[in-house]
């Protein structure tokens, strides 16, 4: 399960989206996640459906590890599609006792299974397609209109990606302990769910002490390379906008307006 966590992993390849500017990739993301909330329809979620699938293809990603993602949160979309499944009023389909099953409840569940599970994917195909030199230099561009109000975006954007970054690294930090547990006889999987939660106690405080001596260590290389902030300094591949990123802008913009419409004048 902990290696399934594929959030803040980069996927090395030549791709047409791994090329584009990441503030176009910043921008795509958050539109194709507001627009999975907007109200509910067969032809928004099949608009939705086509987009990411072209965008998966566009990323040479192997769609295998862009699903891999999917499966630590299933316990959570399956308990939220049992909620609105069970307590969902409207027409009937089957009832036992206190348990109702009704039609809107279905598709509601449905719709709630399919808008997660593309939240996931659609918000890892920017990590697995963006450095986390690039989602840094994104974020701080994207943001720069906020430094008027002396908020330091360099130093934030700076703090997101890094623990985009340390995601992978500490869950694979994880997963190394607890085999070394279980390697030296601890039972770490029988059980309630309150008793693993105190078996996990002993595999816990060596991850914080890993992350705690990774994170000076990260602090100490900054250091001893003169790292101050973003103030004065210059990049080494500034951002520039190019034909690529204007076409991807095109094709965001046409997807939206056809979100928009499945959304608001089909529903």
């Amino acid at each position: 399960m902990l290696r399934e966590m594929t959030l803040g992993q980069y996927y090395n390849a030549d791709s047409c989206l791994h090329r584009l500017d990441p503030r176009v990739k910043l921008l795509g993301t958050l539109l194709f996640v507001i627009t999975l909330f907007f109200p509910k329809s067969v032809p928004g979620l099949a608009a939705a459906t086509i987009f990411l699938a072209a965008i998966i293809r566009l990323s040479r990603v192997p769609f295998g590890m862009v699903l891999r993602g999917v499966k630590p949160l299933l316990i959570i979309i399956i308990f939220s599609a049992v909620v609105n499944l069970l307590c969902t009023p409207g027409n009937i389909l089957f009832q036992a006792g206190p348990v109702r099953i009704t039609q809107e409840g279905l598709w509601i569940s449905f719709y709630l299974i399919v808008r997660l599970i593309y939240l996931v994917m659609g918000s890892s195909i920017m990590t697995f397609t963006t450095t986390p030199q690039q989602l840094t230099d994104g974020l701080e561009k994207s943001l720069g209109f906020l430094q008027r109000l002396h908020i330091p975006i360099h130093e934030l954007s700076m703090m997101i990606s890094i623990a985009l970054r340390f995601i992978p690294i500490l869950t694979e930090e994880l997963d190394k302990i607890m085999k070394a547990q279980m390697s030296r006889g601890a039972d770490l999987e029988s059980g309630n769910l309150i008793q693993r939660a105190k078996k996990m106690l002993p595999v816990l405080v060596p991850l914080f002490i890993s992350a705690i001596r990774r994170a000076s260590e990260l602090a100490l290389a900054m250091d001893a390379r003169c790292y101050s902030g973003g103030e004065g300094r210059t990049k080494l591949k500034p951002l520039i906008y190019r034909k690529n990123d204007f076409a991807a802008y095109g094709i965001l913009l046409v997807y939206v307006v056809i979100m928009v419409v499945c959304g608001f004048v089909l529903d």
